[in-house]
């Protein structure tokens, strides 16, 4: 049996961002993966650990900085890759923290898969305060009291689930089309 594999990584301060990266767990599994799935297909989901500084933080930098051998071999490259985050409250940076993330990625050669708004209802509830955004799932911790809520988790869960959809789709689809060009008026 071949399998598509979806790595979530992950760092948890608190314990409600290993609630979220488990609820990603759940949803890349959900996925089936029948006789189209490949061996070794691999997509990364990067919890980018809480800021309040608008970047991510030195740990995970410190991570980033010490995968320089898969950098070298291009071990990475062309691998989907996707972001889910906590932030203490609205105004913690949530969305520049995962463009900074962003930028790890794209050294790599990874393929960033945002959530744009796939999300469907979910994403425009406006009755909850709800953390995530078009770039991925996420939750607020506030003093690291507050837990993920139910939306929050469900948005989590599509992520992970969306991710490995992604993944199996761009392994399993031959390529039949040609290239055009468009030359923009």
């Amino acid at each position: 049996m071949t399998t598509t594999r979806v790595y979530v990584v992950y760092y948890s301060l608190h314990g409600h961002v290993e609630t979220m990266a488990r609820e990603v767990q759940r949803g890349a599994n959900a996925v089936q993966h029948g006789a189209n799935a490949v061996q070794g297909v691999e997509a990364t989901l990067w919890q980018v650990p809480e800021t309040l500084s608008n970047t991510i933080l030195q740990k995970f930098k410190a991570f980033f900085d010490a995968t320089h051998e898969l950098w070298a071999s291009q071990a990475l490259a062309g691998k989907p890759a996707g972001v889910f985050w906590s932030t203490g409250f609205h105004g913690g940076g949530r969305e520049l923290t995962a463009l900074t993330t962003i930028t790890q990625l794209a050294h790599h050669g990874m393929l960033f898969v945002p959530l744009g708004y796939t999300f469907g209802s979910g994403m425009f509830e406006m009755n909850e305060v709800k953390g995530g955004s078009a770039y991925g799932a996420g939750t607020f911790a506030a003093d690291g009291s507050r837990q993920p809520t139910e939306l929050e988790l469900q948005k989590a869960f599509y992520q992970g689930r969306y991710i490995a959809e992604i993944t199996k789709k761009l392994k399993n689809q031959p390529f039949h089309h040609k290239g055009y060009v468009f030359k923009m008026m």
